[in-house]
């Protein structure tokens, strides 16, 4: 590039909920205003129906809706009756909240290491951490697998394990809803699967949001009772301890026009993830989606050298392009879990890969003249 060359700096957005909120148009604002007319902030018509529409889109027989991601999980393990002494497997290359979840209920996150290429839950590793269990006494309970970056997981290996160990396997589909798996659905991989909603989500609200999807009759009928207080019969016969865990009906409103949009958002989302592939590849590791699956890419994330991806997000800044770190410390090292348990041979892998992944801009609406603005500046700060 000559050096007299002037370089756009232009802020650009990380996610650019406002372009889809221009796409949109009116029908928030009737969608909302319906709401405001009825006067059914909580539990009105539309949390049914978009309930019913998120079963359907997936292919799950349930679909309960929730205030959030984080209450989706917790939820599902209060009515599994997971608690004291109980292990709960999961990812330490996450969110918080995927251990969180279990934590608060009393029972014990095990931690488990990731594979390098996907970024997903290793089942050896998932063996090593069962064994770990039991040999501190704990009872094997439950397996969080994450559907990390919006790929999913390797849902028939961590299946085969859990139906030796009979674990129950809550997908946490916060990051992947959308996505599909040798040509099943995410929300129909697990005993239930919980996402999320909030607003920098592939899918998501303008507040905090979540649901729960099943094919479990019974289950669906105790996460009714725990998503308001436990009650029974009404609600001054609470039958078990529970949440104030509704979606309320606004949200419900606005996800019921997202979701008609969202499956070509998908498709979008894929073409910009393929182009960000073909144009780095030479410089630096970029994501691996195995045959047969299909990411909603809720973040396009590379890996570089350490060294590299601190001089990659400076440079980057510097041009009005933000970047991010997800997660730039796996939560075995975080203050909060640090007692808790590890797979018996490390966490090498998630450990590896807090120091090397950076995350680029990626929404449905990233126009190729921004992409390239984006791969250009990369790959002039990586040269």
């Amino acid at each position: 590039m000559n050096q007299h060359t002037r370089i756009d700096q232009r802020p650009i957005p990380f996610i650019d909920v406002v372009a889809q909120r221009r796409r949109l148009g009116s029908v928030i604002d009737e969608a909302t205003t319906r709401v405001l007319n009825h006067c059914q902030f909580l539990m009105g018509p539309e949390v049914t129906a978009f309930e019913q529409q998120l079963a359907a889109f997936c292919g799950a027989k349930h679909a309960l809706s929730c205030s959030s991601g984080t209450d989706a999980l917790v939820m599902t393990l209060m009515a599994k009756n997971i608690g004291p002494g109980d292990a709960v497997f999961c990812p330490t290359f996450t969110f918080c909240a995927t251990a969180e979840s279990a934590a608060l209920i009393g029972a014990t996150p095990v931690f488990v290491d990731v594979h390098a290429d996907t970024f997903n839950i290793d089942v050896e590793s998932l063996k090593s951490a069962i064994n770990t269990a039991k040999a501190q006494g704990l009872k094997p309970k439950a397996v969080i697998p994450v559907d990390l970056f919006g790929l999913p997981a390797d849902h028939d290996a961590i299946a085969e394990i859990a139906d030796a160990e009979k674990l129950f396997i809550l997908d946490d589909a916060a990051q992947g809803f959308g996505g599909t798996y040798k040509g099943r659905d995410i929300g129909t991989l697990g005993h239930a699967t919980a996402t999320s909603f909030f607003p920098a989500k592939p899918l998501g609200c303008y507040g905090d949001g979540g649901a729960v999807l099943t094919d479990d009759d019974e289950l669906l009928s105790i996460l009714k009772s725990v998503r308001i207080h436990g009650q029974g019969a009404d609600k001054y016969d609470n039958v078990r301890l529970g949440l104030t865990g509704r979606l309320d009906t606004i949200q419900a409103a606005v996800l019921i026009e997202k979701l008609k949009i969202f499956r070509d958002e998908i498709v979008t989302r894929n073409r910009v993830a393929q182009r960000y592939s073909k144009e780095l590849k030479d410089i630096a590791t970029v994501p691996v989606v195995p045959e047969d699956y299909e990411s909603v890419w809720a973040q396009y994330t590379i890996r570089l050298a350490p060294g590299k991806r601190d001089m990659l997000a400076k440079a980057l800044q510097t041009e009005g392009i933000p970047t991010a770190i997800y997660y730039a410390r796996p939560l075995h090292r975080q203050t909060a879990y640090r007692q808790f348990p590890v797979a018996g041979n490390g966490l090498p892998v998630s450990e590896q890969l807090a120091d090397e992944v950076i995350s680029l801009p990626m929404h449905a609406y990233l126009d190729e003249p921004t992409q390239d603005r984006i791969i250009d500046a990369v790959r002039r700060a990586l040269r």
